[in-house]
């Protein structure tokens, strides 16, 4: 466990390390949006692979948030910092609205109520008259951070939103390895089980939503200062499939998945603009390939390869033990109707 705790801070030192000195090696913007979107991805994997519950209505989330921060940062002459609190806060409401009613159901069902949920934001966007319509709301200015700070200047607004980045992802973090985490883990195992624990499922699934549409605003908050735009692109039905592909390429259920995958769906974006519409096309079969070839997704995929090859044993005794699961739940039901 020690050495495991060491190989994670040496690995994370090393990370930060690459991410401080990338904007001198690439070009800052792509960087930049690369890290709004992996927030946004790391944020929905919170929900799908640590509770079970896929939402197809992240971008409502995402897309608001950067409508407020961009409407209280132009129109309304907020500091940046304060506009992202706002757009962070107004999608941590809608959270807590949609996930009230939309927690109750399960499966297919759940991730319809949130689709249809987030449509409804889609349209509000379209007619509201403070978004701008179709036009979006454009120019929107950086600012200077806590008045100081100049965010027109690139490098600036680079370490800017690796900050907001860092916090985000800490967060997750924090909470994955809390013993909330722990406990919605075991939902996501076993509801039932968990349920005759005397835990209440609907509370913390409500919590973890919640904590998951803040800080998918945070990222879309970030995002628009970026670009100085805030867009129906942002609230649109299709970035919410985006952010579920960046998950899956990357590694449900792992830490470190969501970013990979959206790393390497923003360089696509980036680096195969010239293809047009051919973009998607591209994506949909990489998709197919990393379903195929990463089952569990690539960083999932590398983990399980590093301990399979450090620990064969133990991954076999994992294996046979799997194996037994199903007999002993059906002994264990058997028992408890008798």
């Amino acid at each position: 466990m020690a050495e495991s705790g060491r190989g994670n801070r040496i690995l994370a030192a090393i990370l930060i390390a690459m991410a401080l000195v990338a904007p001198f090696a690439l070009y800052p913007v792509f960087v930049m949006e690369a890290l709004c979107f992996a927030l946004f991805a790391c944020a929905f994997n919170l929900l799908i692979g640590y509770v079970g519950l896929l939402s197809f209505g992240h971008a409502a989330f995402f897309g608001s948030a950067a409508y407020v921060t961009a409407h209280t940062v132009k129109v309304w002459g907020l500091p940046p910092e304060l506009g992202i609190l706002l757009g962070t806060a107004v999608a941590g409401l809608l959270g807590t609205i949609f996930g009230w009613l939309a927690i109750r159901r399960q499966g297919i069902y759940f991730a319809m109520i949130t689709l249809a949920l987030a449509q409804m934001i889609y349209f509000v966007a379209l007619q509201a008259r403070f978004t701008g319509g179709e036009d979006g709301i454009q120019a929107v200015p950086r600012g200077h951070l806590f008045g100081l700070v100049d965010l027109n200047d690139t490098l600036a607004m680079y370490y800017f939103v690796l900050a907001v980045f860092l916090i985000g992802f800490a967060i997750i973090v924090r909470t994955i390895h809390s013993p909330f985490g722990q406990i919605i883990k075991a939902i996501r195992e076993n509801e039932p089980r968990a349920v005759s624990l005397g835990y209440d499922a609907n509370h913390y699934k409500l919590l973890a939503f919640i904590l998951s549409a803040a800080l998918s605003g945070l990222a879309g908050s970030t995002k628009s200062l970026v670009f100085q735009l805030a867009s129906l692109t942002d609230v649109q039905w299709t970035m919410s499939g985006e952010v579920v592909l960046m998950t899956l390429v990357g590694g449900l259920g792992t830490v470190l998945g969501p970013v990979v995958g959206a790393f390497l769906l923003t360089a696509m974006q980036h680096y195969f603009a010239q293809l047009g519409s051919w973009v998607t096309v591209v994506e949909g079969v990489i998709f197919v390939f990393s379903v195929l070839a990463f089952r569990r997704g690539i960083v999932g995929t590398m983990v399980a390869y590093v301990a399979r090859g450090s620990n064969p044993r133990a991954s076999a005794s994992a294996a046979n033990a799997m194996a037994e699961k199903p007999a002993e739940v059906s002994s264990a039901t058997a028992s408890g109707a008798r």
